[in-house]
């Protein structure tokens, strides 16, 4: 079965190979910790990126910063098919970044928390949602 947007991904990956997975791939990426001395499958997120030019690319210079590259171990890529724009691209990061926005460890290299893109279609209630989800007043009662 086929994805709409993510044509296909590599998860849980040591950083240590980055440099086995191609270039020129345009998507998301996820940086991850896990504890070395963790017998367990756990991964603390750290950080959602995207690019629209290359994630090996990006993955590189994360693992090149003196500031960011102690705080990751692994990476996960989605990479996107071809013929998704960059608005999509961003439009999945920010709402990826959105759903990590109050974690504590998911902000240690994140600035950008709150997608603003969310902004003036967001339900402050239940009701209210269903009053702006009811297509029913569009394209009527079947």
């Amino acid at each position: 079965m086929a994805l709409r947007l993510i044509q296909y991904c590599l998860e849980y990956c040591d950083k240590n190979k980055i440099r086995e997975i191609g270039g020129g791939k345009r998507g998301i990426y996820v940086l991850y910790y896990k504890d070395p001395d963790s017998k367990t499958k756990q991964f603390e997120v750290r950080y959602i990126g995207m690019t629209d030019s290359g994630i090996r690319g990006r993955l590189r210079r994360h693992r090149a910063s003196k500031r960011k590259n102690k705080y990751w171990t692994h990476f996960s890529a989605y990479a996107v098919w071809p013929n998704i724009t960059k608005e999509e691209i961003v439009e999945l990061e920010g709402l990826f970044r959105h759903f990590y926005r109050y974690d504590r460890q998911a902000n240690i290299l994140n600035l950008q928390r709150k997608y603003k893109g969310l902004k003036g279609i967001t339900a402050d209630n239940p009701k209210q949602w269903r009053e702006k989800t009811d297509f029913s007043k569009i394209i009527g009662n079947t």
